[in-house]
């Protein structure tokens, strides 16, 4: 029988900073205590799965992991595991060959003793400030070599309650080789909650036998967050905030309604097809979209109507009007859709022209899908002009633009999209058609509710993306990122149309001055502003203050936009002409289509509507163009740190503010980071770190000030908090 201590250590992130040789990540390690009998240690962990089961509040984890030791000896130590400050120790197993042998607990006060030690050996600030967690701790060595073994972990978790859903956190901080690929969660009683949603990595869902299967794609790395919406309200609303101290605080908003199952009472829609059927469409394309217009069909019910409409040269409309989507006419539109053939010219003039001509129906929302591939060579060809009739006649229809291969008018796509409330999707020569259409037409299947805005909340909201909430349908969340000034707690009401009437929905917030947590807020806030501001400068030409505040973006969180060579200039110094400001004034016809122009309005266009980490991590830069090199650069949560004469330097530092120094590992030291535990991660970069705040600056390094008095640390944190 083996020892097992469970000791009160600290924050599970923090905790990870005791495996000193290898990436953090919350998996367990390995900590030698005496080295082989031959070479160095070299135990790894060679393979990994994490399994969870989630009934009502509490989750049931289990762990199991295997270490390989591929030294020249035996290797002795401890396998340790962080466990959240949530979670209930459960029992521990480790494989001697094909035996289980279980472990013990020890007494408090041993386990105790066991932390102090780690402490003193680390010196980690986030290991005294972040208290609440355990730290499982246990004596399963020595490996002989060549030797494999096998433990597995079992905890259960009592879940948060954030908002009107539950919250799951799982840590792997960066990935490695032997990380799962997958993890996999079960919810036992699937009616009770809607929508799952992860601001940290792609999930697929599947209900079967009244539960719900999540798989988790880990391929990504990162700590995994994972909200489950409860099923209490027509739409949950759940807030999650982050305040680095010292500037403006992030927040994220979900809005999750139940999935489409449940949707009775949807919003009736009018759905307008709108397809280029012009030569340039044959062959697979024609093929991808005709497929994709059944598709669309089938999404129809019984309150909807509808319309179909090809273009090429000429116009053919199935109907003079909007008709209700009844068997009879499901069978005409199929049959009309069958028969389409490419050839001639693009008239979008005259395309636009026939889907604007008729107004949606009351108490219905209009929905237009636009797709083509090509430039208009029929009839009226400026951009600007066939963007400007649009926007006269669109009225209260939503408009989606769907472009096919690089021939598109990229700036005329995005115009109509953002003029119609509505988003712009790029499909690659190679890509399916089919797959982009039919994934947003099941996206507009069922309308929950209409014309959203934000009524009110405790603090004053800034820089919101999508700066307009656009509608919101069941089975589909709705995320909103922005900043804050200030701090409060309270409620936050939303307001939207239902079947014709005006319904507000509220859930309590907290808005903090000084949040730590969440830290993928402030990159996914970032993703969607560079995409927004990107496309702002393609429709209304670049300013000097759009390209300064991408080119920021660019800087401090390492997006990659088609700014990033102007990294470095200032404003003032780009091209002549590349300050155009009038409204609408469209780019060059050489800047609007083509490889490079279909490919900066796809990064826009998955920028604007990132939801998740992974959705974003395309768009990181290694190192900003001109920005110092990779090596000298670190990102703490929102924050940039450069490299400058040995101190790591916050890149929003001001010189014109004070800034107090104190020594690392100092009295003062440990009492700033308990009074200011925000610091906590970027006093990890080392011991010579510069933090810049709202009002002053502090910085740790050798030579600083030994001891706080009461006052003075008071100053300190309503200088850096600005409060």
């Amino acid at each position: 029988m083996f020892r097992l201590t469970f000791a009160p250590a600290a924050g599970l992130a923090a905790a990870l900073a005791l495996a000193s040789s290898s990436p953090l990540r919350a998996q367990g390690w390995i900590e030698i205590e005496r080295p082989p009998d031959r070479g160095l240690p070299a135990v790894t962990r060679v393979a990994s799965r994490v399994s969870v089961v989630i009934d009502g509040r509490i989750a049931r984890v289990e762990v199991e992991e295997r270490f390989r030791n591929s030294g020249g000896g035996l290797a002795e130590g401890s396998y340790l595991y962080p466990l959240p400050g949530e979670a209930a120790f459960q029992n521990f197993s480790l494989w001697m060959g094909e035996r289980e042998v279980r472990g013990e607990v020890m007494p408090a006060d041993e386990a105790r003793g066991v932390y102090d030690a780690i402490v003193r050996k680390r010196r980690d600030p986030a290991l005294l400030t972040l208290a609440g967690h355990g730290l499982v701790r246990a004596q399963v060595f020595p490996i002989a070599p060549g030797e494999t073994r096998k433990v597995v972990l079992r905890y259960t978790q009592l879940l948060d309650r954030t908002g009107d859903a539950t919250r799951f956190r799982y840590a792997m901080g960066e990935r490695g080789p032997a990380d799962p690929e997958t993890i996999g969660l079960r919810v036992q009683d699937a009616a009770a909650i809607g929508t799952p949603f992860s601001p940290t990595h792609q999930i697929a869902t599947t209900r079967a036998g009244g539960g719900l299967d999540i798989t988790v794609q880990a391929a990504g790395g990162g700590d995994l967050e994972l909200l489950l919406p409860l099923r209490e309200h027509l739409v949950g609303t759940t807030v999650l905030t982050h305040a680095p101290g010292g500037e403006n605080g992030y927040f994220m908003l979900l809005l999750s309604p139940p999935p489409a199952t449940a949707a009775a009472a949807a919003v009736p829609r009018d759905l307008t097809l709108v397809v280029d059927v012009s030569g340039s469409m044959s062959g697979d394309k024609l093929e991808q979209a005709r497929a994709a217009l059944l598709q669309a069909l089938g999404t129809l019910g019984a309150a909807d109507r509808f319309r179909v409409i090809a273009f090429s040269s000429t116009v053919r409309r199935l109907d003079a009007g909007f008709v209700p989507a009844t068997p009879e006419h499901l069978r005409a539109a199929r049959a009309f859709v069958e028969g389409l053939a490419a050839d001639g010219g693009t008239n979008i003039e005259g395309a636009l022209d026939a889907a604007l001509d008729s107004e949606p129906g009351e108490g219905h929302l209009g929905l237009i899908v636009f797709m083509t591939d090509g430039l208009p060579s029929i009839g009226e060809r400026s951009p600007e002009r066939l963007a400007d009739r649009a926007a006269a006649r669109r009225g209260t229809s939503r408009i989606f633009t769907v472009g096919i291969g690089h021939d598109v008018n990229t700036w005329l796509l995005d115009r109509l999209a953002a003029e119609g409330r509505g988003s712009a999707a790029y499909v690659a020569p190679q890509a399916s058609v089919e797959t982009a259409v039919g994934g947003l037409l099941g996206k507009l299947r069922y309308p929950a509710l209409v014309n959203l805005r934000v009524a009110s909340a405790p603090v004053r909201l800034t820089a919101e993306s999508p700066a307009a909430l656009p509608d919101l349908f069941y089975g589909e969340e709705l995320v909103l990122f922005g900043r804050y000034e200030g701090s409060g707690s309270g409620p936050i009401s939303i307001e939207g149309d239902r079947n014709g009437r005006r319904e507000r929905f509220s859930a309590d917030a907290r808005f903090a001055a000084g949040e730590s947590g969440n830290e993928f807020i402030p990159r996914l806030w970032a993703s969607r502003r560079v995409g927004d501001l990107t496309r702002q400068i393609r429709l209304e030409g670049a300013t000097p203050e759009l390209v300064a505040q991408v080119r920021d973006l660019g800087l401090r969180y390492g997006i990659l936009t088609e700014f990033t060579s102007y990294l470095v200039q200032e404003p003032g110094e780009l091209a002549d002409g590349a300050m155009r400001r009038e409204r609408a004034l469209a780019p060059p016809p050489e800047a609007q289509s083509g490889r490079a122009a279909f490919d900066v309005a796809s990064r826009s266009a998955a920028l604007s509507g990132a939801t998740n980490l992974a959705a974003a991590k395309a768009s990181e830069l290694a190192a900003p163009a001109g920005a110092a090199a990779a090596a000298d650069q670190r990102r703490v949560g929102a924050r940039l740190f450069i490299l400058q004469r040995g101190v790591w330097t916050d890149a929003a530092q001001v010189d014109s503010l004070q800034t107090t120094t104190v020594a690392p590992f100092s009295p003062a030291y440990f009492a700033l980071v308990r009074a200011l535990p925000e610091l906590v991660p970027s006093f990890r970069l080392g011991e010579s770190v510069l933090v810049a705040g709202r009002r002053s600056n502090i910085q740790v390094a050798p030579g600083g000030v030994e001891q706080l008095e009461a006052g003075r640390l008071a100053a300190l944190v309503r200088g850096f908090r600005g409060t």
